[in-house]
């Protein structure tokens, strides 16, 4: 389960749904995916979380 924060719904923790993993131009990770009011949320991570988040079954988008 990936959380981020959704900056039209001003609401913390919400879950993407159907998350993707990118990797940044400098190296770091964010998980990109939808929330229930149609917002693109993304959220940064660690590489750490970026692979339990694939093992978790969330797509590789890099």
């Amino acid at each position: 389960m990936v959380t981020g924060y959704c900056v039209k719904c001003k609401e913390k923790g919400v879950e993407l749904s159907a998350p993707a993993i990118h990797q940044t131009a400098k190296g770091g990770f964010m998980a990109k995916g939808k929330h229930t009011c149609g917002t693109t949320v993304c959220a940064m991570m660690s590489k750490a979380n970026a692979e339990k988040a694939i093992a978790d079954g969330a797509t590789k988008a890099y």
